[in-house]
C-alpha cells in the first residue's frame, strides 16, 4: 500500500469529536450583559450536545469585571448542571506587568469554585514568561486542580496572545491535569505538529483547534473550542454526526460553516464577536444585534452578507 503524504495520515475517519463552544456574551440596548439571553444559548448549545465555554474572548472574558464573570459562570450552571462547563481564568493586568502566580491561581479557584473547567487564558504577563517559566505555571496549576485547559493564542486575537514552541507544548502536554490545550495559530502545520507529537506522547490529550479558518482540522485528529460555533452550534453538531457516521454531507456541511467563518474572521478578527451578534440576531435566538462597547464593531453592511450566508446555512437547520 502507498504511504499517505502528510497530513493525510493524519485524517480519521468515523471518529466521535468533542465540540466545545466559547459562548458568545448578549449585550441589551444599554450596553449591558444580557444573561437571561446568554441563558437561552447555552441552553441550546448543551440541547445540540456541545460543551459550553464561558467568559472566553467571544464572551468579553477581558472586558468583564471579575463580579461580572462569576455571574456569567453562575448564569451558566444552571443551565449545564452536572454536565461539562469550561470557563476562561482571566487575570486582568496591564502591557508591561509581571506575571503573579497568586493572581492566576486565584483565577483559576475561582472557576473551579463555579464547578467548571479552567482555560489558562493568556494574559501580559503570561505571555511574558519564557518557555522555562510558562512550563512551570502549568505544573504549578496542574498541582492544583483535577483538570484544566492551557491556551495558545495568536496575537490577531489578542494582545496578550502567544503560540509556544513545540518543546513547551510538549513540556506542557506532560502535565497529566491539563487534559488539553486549545490552539489558536489560525495555520494549520503547526496544529498538524502538535497533533503528530499528541499521537505519540499521549493519545489521550485533545488538541482543540482554534482556527475558525480552518475547521476541517477535526479531520485530522482535532477536537475544537471555536468562536464560531457560538453562531451554529446545531449546525456545528450535526455536520460532527456526519462525521462520524461517515455521511458524505459531512464535506458540504463544513464548506457552508467555513463560508460564514471566513467572513467573520476577516481582519481585524476581533469584531468577530460583533458579527457573531447580528447572526444570532438574525437567526432570533438572542434580543439584539449588539456588541460590548468596548469591543470592535462591524460596519453595518455586514447584516446583510450575514443573513445571506444564514439563507445558505438554512438547508442543513431542523425543524424543531
Amino acid at each position: 500500500m502507498t504511504e499517505l503524504p502528510p497530513p493525510l495520515d493524519l485524517v480519521e475517519p468515523g471518529r466521535e469529536i468533542l465540540g466545545m463552544v466559547a459562548m458568545l456574551l448578549p449585550i441589551t440596548d444599554d450596553g449591558c450583559p444580557d444573561l437571561d439571553a446568554f441563558v437561552g444559548l447555552v441552553g441550546r448549545t448543551v440541547a445540540a450536545g456541545l460543551v459550553p465555554a464561558v467568559n472566553m474572548d467571544t464572551g468579553y472574558g477581558n472586558l468583564l469585571t471579575p463580579a461580572e464573570r462569576r455571574a456569567v459562570m453562575a448564569a451558566a450552571r444552571t443551565v449545564t448542571g452536572d454536565s461539562t462547563l469550561v470557563a476562561g481564568a482571566w487575570v486582568d493586568d496591564a502591557e508591561g506587568a509581571p506575571f503573579s502566580e497568586s493572581a492566576q491561581l486565584a483565577a483559576v479557584a475561582d472557576v473551579v469554585a463555579a464547578g467548571a473547567v479552567p482555560v489558562l487564558f493568556p494574559n501580559f504577563g503570561l505571555a511574558s514568561l519564557d518557555p522555562v517559566a510558562t512550563v512551570a505555571i502549568h505544573e504549578r496549576v496542574g498541582r492544583e486542580v483535577d483538570h484544566f485547559i492551557g491556551f495558545e493564542l495568536s496575537t490577531q486575537f489578542a494582545p496578550t496572545g502567544k503560540i509556544w514552541d513545540l518543546e513547551t507544548y510538549a513540556a506542557i502536554m506532560a502535565v497529566a491535569s491539563c487534559m488539553g490545550t486549545k490552539h489558536s495559530s489560525l495555520e494549520r502545520q503547526p496544529e498538524w505538529d502538535r497533533l503528530r507529537l499528541r499521537n505519540v506522547e499521549r493519545p489521550d490529550f485533545k488538541v482543540f483547534t482554534g482556527n475558525d479558518l480552518a475547521i476541517d482540522m477535526v479531520m485530522y485528529g482535532s477536537d475544537y473550542l471555536l468562536g464560531l460555533s457560538a453562531f451554529a452550534p446545531d449546525l456545528f453538531a450535526a455536520r460532527d454526526r456526519a462525521w462520524a457516521a461517515g455521511d458524505p454531507s459531512f464535506a458540504e456541511r463544513n464548506d457552508d460553516l467555513q463560508a460564514l467563518g471566513s467572513f467573520a474572521f476577516r481582519a481585524p478578527v476581533p469584531a468577530y464577536k460583533h458579527d457573531a451578534a447580528i447572526y444570532l440576531h438574525h437567526r432570533g435566538w438572542i434580543p439584539t444585534p449588539h456588541t460590548h462597547p468596548a469591543a470592535a464593531h462591524r460596519p453595518q453592511a455586514d447584516t446583510e452578507v450575514l443573513a445571506s450566508l444564514q439563507r445558505r446555512l438554512a438547508r442543513w437547520e431542523e425543524t424543531p
